[in-house]
C-alpha cells in the first residue's frame, strides 16, 4: 500500500504544534507495519537544510503561474521518504510556516496543486500513491483537485487536526487558485461568501478522519463544528475519530536526553530529585511535599488558561506551587507574569517554549493541567501520563478519551489515571485542584498507584497506525 501524507509541519525540522509530531511519527509507524508511507511538505529553508541527500524527483512545469517548481526527495531521520516542493518564491522566507505575507492562499494552494500532480503522474522514479492523506486546512484543496473528472486517481482522506483553523479567502481568488467556478457552491468550497480550504477537503474527500472519537462527535454539533457541523453531520458515515499517538522514543523518562535523572514506574522516587532540580532552576521554593502544578501550553483562551489564571491565588492558598511554560495571548502572558511577581517562590513563568524544559517539567511536576475549552486530541496529557505527572483535564475531545477521573468508582476499581472536570468554569477547576491537593497529601500510596497506572497506558503510534491502515484497506477495497 503506497501512501502520501501532505502537510506543512514535521518534527524536528518545522514545528508549530502537535501536527509536526503526528507527521514525524505516523508515517514511520505505518512503514513499520509494511506500508510504503511518504510525506510531502513545502520546501521551507529548515527542511531544505535539515534533510540530507536531497535529489531531484520530478517537476511541475508551471505552478500556479509562478513558473516551474521541482520535487526533491530525501529521508527524515527516521527513514521516512520525504518530498519537498522546491519553490523559493513561496517558501524561502523568514518567519514561521504560517507567517502571513498576503499570499498564503498561493503558498498552500500551490502545495495542493503539486500534491495532485505527484499523486496522479507519480515521481521521476515511477512511484505513485494509492491513497493521499491531507492534513488540516493547508492541504484542504488536495481532495477537491483529485476529485475532478479525469484519469485514474488515488483515494483521499482529509484529516482534521483542529476545526478552529479553516483557511478563509475572498471569492475573487477563485481563478488565481485555479478552481472552477462550479465548485463555489454550498456543497463545495463556498462558506458565507468566501472560499474555505478546510470545507473543500471535507466536502470532496473520500473519507474524513479527526484525532479522537469524542472530537469526531463534537464537531458534528454547532458548539464544536465551527460552522461546518452540518456538512460533517451529513458525512457522518465517512467520518472516523482515531486517537493521535505518542512517540515513546522521544517522550520517555527512562531515556530522554533532557533529564539529568532518569526513572521508570519502578523507580518513582527519582522523580523527587527531578522535582527539586526543577524547583531550583525555576526559582520556586525547594519544598518536596508541596504539590507542584504545571502548564505546558500555548497561552490561549481555547486552552482554558484564563481559568488557571483565576485560580492562582487559590493554588497559593492551598500551599501549592504553579509553573507555566508557554507563549501566546498578550493578556494571558501579562497575567501569569504578574502572578509570578506577586507570589515569588510559589509561582514561576517562562514565557516562551523550550523542548528540553518541557521534558523536565513533566518529569518534576506532580500535576499537569490541560483545562481546554476545546481539545481535538491533546498530546500533553499523554506525555504527562508516561512521565508520572497526573493530568488534570477538562472532559472534552481527546482529553475525555484518554484520562480517567480519580472519583470514588475509579479509585475502587483501579482505573483512575488523573483528574477530570466537566464545565469550563473557574470554580469547577478550583474544586478539582482542591481534590488533587487533598489526595496528594492524604493518600500518597494511592497517588503512586495512579502514577504507575498512568505510566502503564499505551498510547503509542502502533495502534493508531493500524486503525488508519484498516480504514485505508476498507476504502481501497
Amino acid at each position: 500500500m503506497r501512501l502520501l501524507h501532505v502537510a506543512t509541519e514535521i518534527f524536528p525540522y518545522v514545528k508549530v504544534g502537535g501536527l509536526a509530531d503526528v507527521l514525524a511519527a505516523l508515517p514511520a509507524a505505518q512503514r513499520a507495519l509494511g506500508a510504503d508511507a511518504r510525506v510531502l511538505l513545502p520546501g521551507f529553508p529548515a527542511l531544505l537544510q535539515g534533510i540530507p541527500g536531497l535529489e531531484p524527483a520530478g517537476a511541475t512545469p508551471d505552478l500556479m503561474g509562478l513558473g516551474p517548481a521541482r520535487f526533491l526527495l530525501g529521508r527524515t531521520g527516521t527513514g521516512v521518504p520525504i518530498y519537498l516542493l522546491d519553490c523559493p518564491a513561496l517558501y524561502d522566507r523568514p518567519g514561521g510556516p504560517y507567517e502571513e505575507s498576503g499570499d498564503s492562499h498561493r503558498k498552500f494552494g500551490s502545495l495542493a496543486w503539486a500534491a495532485a500532480a505527484l499523486a496522479t503522474a507519480g515521481d521521476a522514479g515511477g512511484w505513485r500513491p494509492d491513497l493521499v492523506q491531507a492534513h488540516d486546512w493547508q492541504a484542504g484543496l488536495v481532495p477537491l483537485l483529485l476529485a475532478q473528472p479525469g484519469g485514474p486517481r488515488p483515494r483521499t482522506v482529509m484529516t482534521i487536526h483542529n476545526m478552529a483553523y479553516q483557511g478563509l479567502y475572498p471569492r475573487t481568488l477563485l481563478a488565481e487558485l485555479g478552481l472552477a467556478p462550479g465548485c463555489f457552491n454550498p456543497g463545495g468550497v463556498e462558506f458565507y461568501g468566501k472560499i474555505n480550504f478546510l470545507k473543500a477537503g471535507i466536502a470532496y474527500a473520500d473519507r474524513i478522519t479527526t484525532v479522537s472519537p469524542t472530537y469526531a462527535a463534537e464537531i458534528q454539533l454547532p458548539a464544536g463544528g465551527a460552522g461546518l457541523d452540518g456538512l460533517l453531520a451529513q458525512r457522518s458515515r465517512d467520518l472516523t475519530g482515531i486517537l493521535n499517538g505518542v512517540d515513546y522514543h522521544v517522550w520517555s523518562p527512562s531515556s530522554s536526553p533532557h533529564l539529568e535523572i532518569h526513572y521508570d514506574a519502578k523507580l518513582l522516587s527519582a522523580r523527587k530529585i527531578n522535582k527539586n532540580l526543577l524547583q531550583r532552576a525555576m526559582g520556586l521554593d525547594e519544598v518536596a511535599d508541596t504539590p507542584l502544578f504545571a502548564v505546558v501550553s500555548r497561552l490561549a483562551e481555547q486552552k482554558g488558561l484564563d481559568l488557571v489564571l483565576e485560580n492562582v491565588a487559590y493554588l497559593v492558598q492551598l500551599n501549592a506551587q504553579l509553573l507555566v511554560l508557554g507563549t501566546g495571548a498578550p493578556e494571558l502572558e501579562a497575567g501569569f507574569h504578574a502572578a509570578a511577581l506577586s507570589h515569588p517562590g510559589r509561582v514561576a513563568v517562562d514565557l516562551g517554549f523550550d523542548e528540553g524544559l518541557a521534558h523536565r517539567i513533566l518529569a518534576g511536576a506532580d500535576v499537569v493541567m490541560v483545562p481546554s475549552r476545546a481539545e481535538p486530541c491533546g498530546l500533553t496529557q499523554l506525555y504527562a501520563l508516561r512521565y508520572g505527572a497526573l493530568p488534570l483535564v477538562r472532559r472534552t475531545g481527546g482529553l475525555a478519551d484518554t484520562v480517567v477521573d480519580a472519583d470514588a468508582q475509579s479509585m475502587m476499581d483501579g482505573t483512575a489515571t488523573g483528574f477530570v472536570f466537566k464545565e469550563p468554569n473557574p470554580w469547577i477547576l478550583g474544586e478539582t485542584i482542591g481534590r488533587a491537593c487533598q489526595l496528594y497529601r492524604q493518600d500518597p500510596r494511592a497517588w503512586v498507584r495512579i502514577q504507575r497506572r498512568g505510566m502503564a497506558q499505551d498510547f503509542g503510534w502502533a495502534a493508531s497506525a493500524r486503525e488508519y491502515l484498516d480504514l485505508y484497506g476498507r476504502l481501497l477495497g
